[in-house]
């Protein structure tokens, strides 16, 4: 079995859901990154390097697995962020001690996620919302919200911004706080379960259809960012993909 590969100097590790349990338990930078997000490598931006940094990059891309599958013939696992926020909620509802920050891209999306982990019913005060600004990811800085971290110190953050932002902040932070702790960037993902997104569910999910409920949900927002992902195509065909098994 496949357990990473490295595409663009990146490492992309191949999980599986009963994975779950071990690597909800180490420490470090966890990312899913998007399709649109991938096709953007060749820029060499704040994103590439951040995809570089992490510890875990996962296959939340359906559209990159297929391309492995049908351009490398490499076979792998997609690990969205939908399957992991699912996972994640049911971890909390057996962990209510653990300290979570949630940093949100609203208020409104704060008041929802907010109302999530009331429902999972963490222990009082064991859930923080940060309503994030709006960050420049060429030059990324939130002194207010390393404050923050370092007097709460959560263990688990769990970054709900877009993509090519959340990683950039997600490798700030890391390299800026003076603990270790799980950095989860997720994106929209945990909105799948508030109803602020698409009604997305296991059917959709697991048949890499997440990306056309989206387009149905909000046509003038999606549709645009998932027809760049078309680069992707050309990135995986003319790029060589690596296969670590160790």
């Amino acid at each position: 079995m496949i357990k990473k590969i490295k595409f663009k100097g990146i490492k992309f590790y191949n999980f599986f859901e009963n994975d779950f349990q071990i690597f909800i338990k180490k420490k470090g930078l966890f990312l899913f990154p998007s399709g649109p997000g991938l096709s953007s490598l060749d820029k060499k931006s704040n994103y590439f390097k951040s995809l570089l940094s992490a510890d875990y990059n996962f296959f939340d891309s359906g559209f990159f697995v297929i391309l492995l599958f049908f351009l490398k013939k490499i076979n792998v696992n997609k690990f969205s962020g939908y399957k992991f926020i699912k996972l994640y909620i049911n971890y909390l509802k057996k962990n209510k001690n653990l300290k979570i920050l949630s940093i949100d891209p609203s208020k409104k999306s704060s008041q929802l996620n907010k109302k999530l982990f009331q429902k999972i019913k963490l222990k009082k005060n064991r859930h923080t919302h940060y309503v994030a600004p709006i960050y420049n990811s060429k030059k990324l800085s939130d002194g207010a919200l390393l404050k923050k971290i370092n007097i709460i110190k959560p263990d688990h953050i769990l970054i709900n911004l877009g993509g090519n932002t959340q990683e950039v902040l997600g490798l700030y932070i890391k390299k800026k706080i003076n603990y270790k702790c799980n950095i989860f960037c997720t994106g929209a993902a945990i909105s799948f379960f508030t109803g602020e997104q698409a009604p997305i569910n296991d059917f959709i999910d697991r048949n890499y259809l997440g990306w056309l409920f989206r387009i149905i949900f909000k046509p003038y927002v999606f549709l645009p960012r998932y027809l760049k992902s078309i680069k992707l195509f050309f990135l995986v065909l003319t790029n060589k993909v690596i296969i670590i098994n160790k």
